[in-house]
């Protein structure tokens, strides 16, 4: 303790102070305080200190760091408080060290994954978050990276990964090898992040953040390719064996990295993205690393979007049907046509069906929509045969998903909708993709030799581009086969003809014809592959020669008209 005049000087100092200090008591005497323990090192202490002297504040407490008087350094709780007479201060110094060096024990204990002994979860994202605040210079001099200097880029990357199949490590040999396995796979990481010589300063910091999650974060970054170089030594560190205990374990990784302007980020969309780009990797293959794409992220935004949105818009009646002929190619007449549903998304405009079938059989509502669609398309039908009595009525070939035979009694919506309408079963066509049929095996076969039964029409769609299993082919309850159009463009025209494409459509429709099948082919663009298609037997022809898909009054319009270019 010492005893300070208003002026900031020492007037009595007792011998702890002085041994603290390494001198003697009297020494401080007529000495300023301030200097005794740094307090005019900056503004805020300084104004604070001077204050109590002033009598306008009654007390003030900060930590300084000191060196003791053996020399060490030590960490000391200054108080300055006014004594009773009014006329001085008391100065106390209290060695704090010990409770310093606690709590920095303590903090360790909690940054720190107690496993691999790196950093935790919890100090990544104060470590993230310090770098993304951090302003960045828009230019300063460095050291070469030869001599690991580093400049200031104000760009931040990212490589978060996590082991291939861990959790069958961890099941079939327990916990403490999988512990091992992951203490070991934080020692090569560090490495890989030691080795970089575009490192900053301090080094890229590596942490687990939990199970076999890690992240390497490089801030002040220099590129893609310096992330791409990090990720890809990783990943070879990660290939070689590791000896554990007498157990020789192989593993991989899996990366999703990520580089950008720290400026305008946050640690919340870098996270995202970084998981983004993880299961992209983890879909792609795994034992690979992977960049973030906007536009792939983008894609799937969209395709989130438009999942959340799928069962509303059916309800909300945002989706439409267009129609596309279905053409004899004996003599041009239009025998029928396929129903095509389109989404006029309020946001995106309109969808054709690929951007959204696949969502609606991952999410369930393709038997709701299904269900709309077939309804739609056979009252359209049957409007179109009440409006030409006269004329041969157009049968309609509808699209039918897989899961809407397994999810819904698709025998009893086709008869409900039939009876609903008013509409022949014959007139109706009902159309599953080849890998589909031939897959078809108990409840789904049943089905479709229930609806077959009923006078349904079963079409095999794109045909040509599945595991044909043509034995199994005579037992299937179908009447058309429909091929796909990759065949049809082989043969354009007869200057640039692919005989072999030539060859398998024409054994692909005697062998329909020797089945009783009838066959229909896709694509049909030009003159030229109609006339090849009709010298070859096929019956009927689907493409833009003839029409794109049109609204229904555009098909209103063909019916009884002259025929259509065969």
């Amino acid at each position: 303790m010492a005893l300070v005049d208003r002026d900031g000087v020492v007037v009595a100092a007792n011998d702890s102070l002085g041994a603290l200090l390494g001198t003697e008591a009297g020494a401080l005497r007529e000495r300023a305080a301030a200097d005794l323990v740094d307090l005019a090192s900056d503004g805020r202490t300084w104004h604070a200190y001077r204050e109590v002297l002033r009598g306008r504040r009654s007390c003030f407490r900060c930590i300084r760091r000191l060196k003791h008087g053996d020399g060490r350094s030590l960490w000391a709780e200054v108080t300055v408080s006014p004594v009773p007479d009014g006329r001085r201060v008391l100065l106390s110094i209290a060695d704090i060290s010990d409770r310093r060096e606690l709590q920095a024990r303590l903090r360790h204990l909690q940054m720190h994954d107690p496993v691999t002994r790196l950093p935790n979860r919890t100090l990544f994202f104060e470590r993230l978050a310090a770098a993304l605040e951090e302003p960045a210079a828009p230019w300063e001099p460095h050291e070469s990276h030869e001599s690991y200097g580093y400049a200031r880029t104000g760009r931040i990357g990212l490589c978060y990964l996590d082991l291939d199949g861990f959790k069958a490590i961890n099941d079939t040999l327990g916990h403490r090898v999988g512990d091992r396995l992951l203490a070991a796979v934080a020692r090569r990481l560090t490495e890989c992040a030691a080795g970089d010589g575009h490192a900053r300063g301090g080094g890229h910091l590596v942490a687990r953040l939990g199970g076999d999650e890690f992240a390497i974060l490089v801030e002040d970054s220099t590129g893609t390719e310096q992330l791409a170089d990090l990720a890809r030594s990783v990943l070879d560190a990660l290939q070689e064996p590791f000896d554990l205990a007498g157990q020789r374990l192989s593993v991989s990784a899996s990366i999703g990295v990520v580089e950008r302007s720290g400026r305008g980020t946050t640690a919340t969309a870098l996270m995202q993205a970084a998981d983004t780009t993880l299961y992209w990797a983890k879909a792609d293959g795994k034992a690979r690393w992977t960049l973030f794409d906007p536009e792939r992220n983008a894609h799937r935004m969209t395709r989130q979007a438009l999942s959340s949105t799928l069962r509303p818009a059916v309800e909300g009646g945002e989706f439409v049907l267009e129609y596309q002929p279905l053409v004899d190619l004996a003599d041009g007449a239009v025998r029928g046509v396929e129903a095509l549903v389109r989404w006029h998304h309020p946001q995106f405009g309109p969808l054709p069906p690929n951007r959204f079938i696949g969502i609606a059989e991952e999410d369930g509502s393709i038997v709701e929509l299904g269900r709309w669609i077939l309804r739609t398309a056979c009252r359209q039908a049957r409007q179109w045969q009440k409006d030409h009595p006269r004329e041969r009525p157009l049968f309609v070939s509808v699209n039918v998903a897989v899961r809407q035979v397994w999810d819904s009694d698709l025998v009893a919506d086709v008869a409900g909708i039939l009876a609903e309408t008013g509409l022949a079963p014959h007139l109706l066509q009902l159309e599953l993709t080849e890998s589909a049929v031939m897959g078809s095996a108990g409840r789904p076969l049943q089905a479709l030799q229930a609806l077959s039964d009923m006078g349904v029409r079963i079409a095999i769609d794109d045909f040509g581009t599945g595991y044909s299993n043509l034995a199994y082919l005579s037992r299937l309850p179908v009447s058309v086969l429909k091929l796909d159009g990759s065949f049809v463009r082989g043969f354009q025209d007869e200057e640039h003809a692919n005989a072999a494409d030539e060859l398998i459509v024409e054994a692909l429709v005697q062998l329909a014809h020797r089945l009783g099948l009838t066959v229909t082919a896709e694509c049909v663009e030009t003159a030229g592959q109609a006339s090849r298609l009709r010298r070859i037997g096929c019956d009927t022809g689907q493409g833009w020669l003839y029409s794109r898909a049109v609204a229904p009054e555009r098909i209103t319009e063909l019916i009884g008209a002259e025929p259509l270019p065969a």
